[in-house]
């Protein structure tokens, strides 16, 4: 789980961010980031649309970009991001999710 530090959990932050952040997408899911400060943790927020399955479905997605976002959250710093899991995703293995997140904030963090 990641720790509070690390997650974004106020509706705006998810606004500002899906609105006006740089964007990246993947076939499993679309990123949205900034910049938040050069000694700012990782901040990662989640969204997993209906459109993606049943909530068994969508619940086992959250739980596998939320694993793969802890394990960024020690490599990556001075970031906000959003991620959109597409409906791709719930066929994906976590192999596939891990790989395309991670390249997903990479992209971000160069953009950004």
């Amino acid at each position: 789980m990641l720790a509070k530090a690390n997650r974004i959990v106020t509706a705006s932050d998810y606004r500002r961010l899906v609105r006006t952040g740089r964007k990246a997408r993947s076939p499993l899911a679309l990123a949205y980031g900034s910049r938040s400060g050069p000694d700012a943790p990782l901040r990662v927020g989640v969204i997993v649309a209906r459109s993606v399955g049943n909530a068994v479905v969508r619940n086992r997605v959250r739980r596998r970009v939320k694993a793969v976002s802890w394990s960024l959250a020690q490599e990556v710093r001075g970031l906000d991001v959003v991620l959109r899991a597409l409906p791709t995703s719930a066929a994906a293995d976590f192999a596939s999710i891990d790989r395309e997140v991670r390249r997903l904030v990479r992209v971000l963090e160069e953009r950004a």
